[in-house]
């Protein structure tokens, strides 16, 4: 799913489904797999929103529990 060779994987929660990410996977990378467009997009991790600023430094960790969360326009 991530662009890392690394064997080794870990299982996070994403909106509530269970996948297997590479080790090392960033929210960055996350999101790109996730998301067509980041405009609007906001995560958490374990319930502590992630600045984009800093998306491709945190490394998304074994049992995490992610949500991605994109604004839609409309009434």
């Amino acid at each position: 799913m991530a662009p890392r060779t690394s064997g080794d994987s870990v299982r996070v929660r994403v909106n509530g489904d269970e996948l297997a990410l590479a080790a090392g996977t960033t929210v960055a990378e996350l999101v790109a797999t996730l998301c067509e467009q980041t405009r609007g997009v906001a995560v958490a991790v374990d319930r502590e929103v992630v600045p984009r600023s800093t998306w491709e430094r945190v490394v998304v960790r074994d049992g995490a529990e992610v949500e991605v969360v994109a604004a839609a326009a409309g009434g």
